[in-house]
Parts: structure tokens; sequence; C-alpha cells
């Protein structure tokens, strides 16, 4: 038995995967452009100074390409599980939350302004809403349904 064969199709699980598919547009859409990203940007650094978080640093055209680079990828890959959200999309995009949330947790352990932390958070979160269906769906070897991959 693959990892696919035992994708879990539940349509609740179909849901999951489409909004953290709207999250991401959400969250993500005003990094895919530099004149976005400059709004973004202040809008965080703003709300770091707020809270008490800290702010971002100076825009520099190359922390402007990465943003850009970044957001206009999540964008695409968004709209796909929003689309047509598989549980295959589920699988994968739960795993780039863990190796998002890595980073994240690394930046913020290396003196990255604390105004990451939420972000953070939902990536844990939606990483495991996603994961965690998989792992009982192959602990108990399911049969894969009409919604699988």
């Amino acid at each position: 038995m693959t990892v696919f064969s035992a994708a879990p199709s539940h349509p609740s699980y179909l849901r999951v995967v489409r909004a953290s598919a709207w999250y991401d547009l959400v969250v993500t859409a005003g990094f895919a452009t530099p004149w976005t990203y400059a709004l973004v940007h202040g809008g965080l650094s703003s709300l770091g100074r707020a809270s008490g978080l800290g702010v971002l640093p100076a825009l520099e055209p190359m922390q402007i390409l990465y943003a850009n680079l970044m957001g206009s990828v999540v964008v695409v890959w968004a709209l796909l599980r929003v689309a047509r959200p598989l549980p295959a999309h589920g699988l994968f995009d739960g795993a780039a939350r863990v190796l998002f949330a890595a980073w994240q947790a690394y930046a913020l352990a290396h003196g990255a302004p604390g105004v990451l932390w939420p972000f953070l958070a939902v990536e844990v979160a939606l990483g495991l809403a996603q994961l965690v269906p998989w792992l009982g769906a192959v602990r108990a070897g399911d049969e894969p349904g009409p919604a699988s991959a």
C-alpha cells in the first residue's frame, strides 16, 4: 500500500484543504508584487510597533524580490487548491507548512520580530489539520474513496 492509496477522502478534509488555500490567498496575495508588498510591509511593521512585537527590517531590493517570489508561488498554489482541492494537495501543503513553520521558528530564534508568531501558529495548526488525517488513514489502511488523489 502506498501513502496515496490511503488518502483521506472525507469531504470535510477537502474543506480543510480549500480553507487553507483561502488563508494563503488572503495572507500572501499582498506579497506578490513590489507595490503591494510595500503596503503589507508597512502594515506589519506598524502592527509590530503598536503591539511591541518589533518592526520588519527596512525594505531592500533582494528582500522585495524574495517576498514577491514567495507570494507569487503561494498564490498560484493556493488558486489550484481553491479550484480543485485533492487529498494529495493537502498532504503536500501540510509538508510545505512544516517547512514554513521550521524557517519561521528559525528566524524567530535568531532575532526576527515577534510579529511572526501569529503566522507561525497558523502554519502549525493548518499543517497538523492536513497531515494528521493522512497519518490516521495510513495507519488504518483505508481504501481510497471517490475523492482520493
